[in-house]
């Protein structure tokens, strides 16, 4: 039988109070619960929550696109043999947006993003429509095993 991948997680919170309901339902031990559920490997993880200012300053300054999104992933491994390492910055503001105009809780639209970004530090990835059905069919799987509805 073999062992469940080792997760160290670091959970950071905007400095300012402006997102105290988002804090509330993201207690460390939820956000690894999600990220340990699409874990493939071992992995050293930053989770940080950002206001739209800094969402839209790291989305233009590595992605070159001038407006905040909901997730970004940050992959630093270099080959299929590193540990997985990375951060994943969702943005507090988009994210409730979209949970509102989605008609989704925000709980389960952080969960969502958390297991995509999670892909996405593990290699996924979805600019191929094959590779994004497949991504898309992972995260569903690991979202429904979680207790939440299909995302798409």
């Amino acid at each position: 039988m073999s062992r469940a991948p080792k997760l160290s997680l670091n959970l950071q919170f905007p400095a300012s109070k402006a997102f105290p309901g988002h804090k509330a339902i993201l207690p460390r031990a939820t956000v690894a619960g999600w990220i340990r559920a699409a874990l493939f490997a071992d992995a050293e993880l930053t989770v940080r929550l950002v206001d739209a200012e800094e969402g839209r300053t790291l989305n233009r300054t590595y992605r070159g696109k001038d407006y905040a999104t909901n997730v970004l992933t940050f992959a630093y491994a270099e080959s299929e043999d590193d540990p997985v390492t990375g951060d994943l910055i969702l943005c507090c503001p988009v994210v409730e947006k979209e949970a509102a105009e989605q008609g989704k809780s925000l709980e389960a639209h952080y969960a969502h993003l958390v297991v995509h970004g999670t892909l996405h530090a593990q290699g996924y990835d979805h600019e191929v429509e094959e590779e994004a059905q497949e991504m898309e069919g992972i995260e569903t799987d690991i979202l429904v095993k979680l207790g939440f509805p299909d995302p798409y």
